[in-house]
């Protein structure tokens, strides 16, 4: 039998799980799975929708949220605002505390 890459965009329907999904790469503190989770949560949306309502071409999204990527901040903040997500900072003497 066949194995097919697994593509988590495929399973990110809700906002709860996209939220998640980010969360979790946040806390790994590794660019790289922040781009990729960024990356797959705009798949699940659709990139051409993405593209539309940021400005930035759909190559572009995919070359800064791919394997290799590394979206500026601008794009980060441009695609998080697109997703209907927002960037919330907490001190880590606050994370401490919970």
């Amino acid at each position: 039998m066949d194995s097919k890459p697994f593509d988590a965009a495929k399973h990110i329907t809700k906002a709860d799980t996209a939220i998640a999904l980010l969360q979790d790469a946040v806390e790994s503190q590794d660019p790289r799975l922040i781009a990729m989770a960024l990356g797959d949560i705009a798949r699940s949306n659709g990139m051409s929708d993405l593209a539309r309502k940021t400005g930035i071409n759909r190559q572009a999204l995919y070359h800064a949220f791919g394997e290799e990527g590394n979206p500026t901040l601008s794009t980060l903040l441009a695609t998080l605002n697109a997703l209907g997500l927002k960037l919330e900072l907490k001190s880590v003497q606050e994370l401490a505390d919970v």
